[in-house]
Parts: C-alpha cells; structure tokens; sequence
C-alpha cells in the first residue's frame, strides 16, 4: 500500500532528557506536527515507520547510543491464543466492551486518575488534570475512538446509561491498516485478572472483525519490565533497520 503526501512535514529534534524506560540512558525524539487534513494520511505512513502519537504529535525515538525501543506489531490474522492467553479472557467473561466517539467522561478520568496513583505515581502523567486528560482524548486530527470496557452482570450498580462498573479504557486509532492503541488504563483493583492483556486481546479480536490485518502496540524495550509484557503477543513483527520483521517465539 502506497500513500502519497504532497506536503512534506517539518520535523524537529529533541534536547536530551532521562529516559523513562531505562535507568542511566538519555532520550532523544524527532517529531511532527499531525494536524489539517493531511493529519490522517500522515499518521498512516508514520506509523508504519515506527512513529507513535500523542495529541498532535508523531513521534519516535531517535536516540544517538541505544536502539532498544522497538515498534511492534500483531499480524492478527496469525496471532496464536495461548492457554494463557484463553484464561485471562475465561476470568473476564463478564467485561464487555464498545467502540465510541473520543469523548472524555469524567467517570473515564477517575478511572485513569486512579490508575496513575496506583501504577505511575512517579511519570511523567502523574500529575494530569481532568483538563489535561480532555485534551488527551480530544486533541486529534485522526480517526481516534475510545473503547470502554465494562462489568456487566445482574446486582451491579449503573449509571445513567444503565452500564455496569468501568473499569478499563483505550484510546485507540484507526490506522489505514490496523488499529493503534495509542494509550491504555484500567481500575488498579481489576490487576489481578490481567485486565491491560484483556484489553490489548480484545484488540486483536477487533481488528480482525475490522478485516484490518495489523494491531500496532507501541515500543517494546528490551530490558525494560514496564514494556515486557508486549513480547508475549505472537507472532509479532518488529521494526528493524531493513523493515518490519517477524518474531514467532
């Protein structure tokens, strides 16, 4: 698949900063702007070029001594449901989920609120506000949803949609050839029923229901307990210096 811009992005470089992902490294991003109607044609070729989003930035490593961030992706037509991977979906037979509009609800940013105090009381994100967090959700140019996932189930409390409990979000984009999950949190008391594989599970399940043949997962870093867990999604290809290769194990 070819996508031709016409007008070329500007891209800009970072001053170094302390990596996030690994302790004594410096990182470093170039980056650009996705905005106007290019926005969208443009995200599609930048992420497969390893390029993530936030907002409306594309960005990607672009680190002078370290190349251990790696964009991954799930071919999902191959992707293999380990027996692992079939009990995290039996314990959470009773979530459901829903494709929607990218629309901050406050119940979403107690949810998300909660889940950085638990899980990220230290990042960069922690101290986010309600407002910072709308802007998360709705600063884009792309075809960017959210999918709710929710318990479901008799005796449960409602809210005035007449749906269950919240208890994990992704904002998610549509991508030409995939879907993008551009960044994802759950209730912190839901941790013990892997909710986060759940969630990247149920993507792999969409997109396939989408007829899109690829589930971009962000970076995986080698050495790094906070990105670990993307390795398990196989088979995955990995964005090398010759193009996407597979990894089957």
């Amino acid at each position: 698949m070819s996508i031709e811009i016409r007008d070329s992005p500007q891209f800009y470089l970072t001053a170094p900063s302390p990596c996030p992902y690994l302790k004594g490294k410096q990182e470093r991003k170039v980056f650009t702007h996705l905005i106007g109607e290019r926005a969208a044609r443009l995200n599609d070729v930048l992420s497969h070029g390893g390029f993530r989003r936030s907002q409306t930035i594309a960005y990607r490593p672009a680190c002078e001594n370290c190349k251990a961030c790696v964009s991954v992706r799930v071919p999902v037509a191959d992707f293999i449901r380990t027996k692992s991977f079939r009990r995290v979906q039996a314990d959470n037979r009773d979530v459901v989920s829903q494709m929607r509009s990218a629309t901050p609800t406050s119940e979403q940013y107690s949810t998300f609120r909660a889940y950085l105090d638990q899980r990220h009381a230290d990042g960069g994100m922690a101290d986010m506000t309600v407002l910072d967090y709308a802007m998360m959700v709705e600063d884009t140019h792309v075809n960017t949803q959210l999918v709710e996932y929710r318990l479901s189930g008799a005796g449960l409390p409602l809210n005035r949609q007449g749906e269950g409990p919240l208890v994990g979000v992704s904002l998610t984009d549509v991508l030409a050839d995939g879907l993008s999950m551009v960044y994802s949190f759950y209730e912190p008391g839901m941790a013990a029923r892997s909710v986060g594989t759940f969630m990247i599970l149920d993507h792999i399940a969409r997109t396939q229901a989408m007829a899109l043949p690829y589930l971009y997962l962000g970076y995986w870093v080698e050495g790094s307990r906070k990105m670990a867990y993307k390795g398990r999604f196989l088979p995955q290809e990995r964005l090398g210096p010759n193009g996407w290769d597979r990894v089957e194990k």
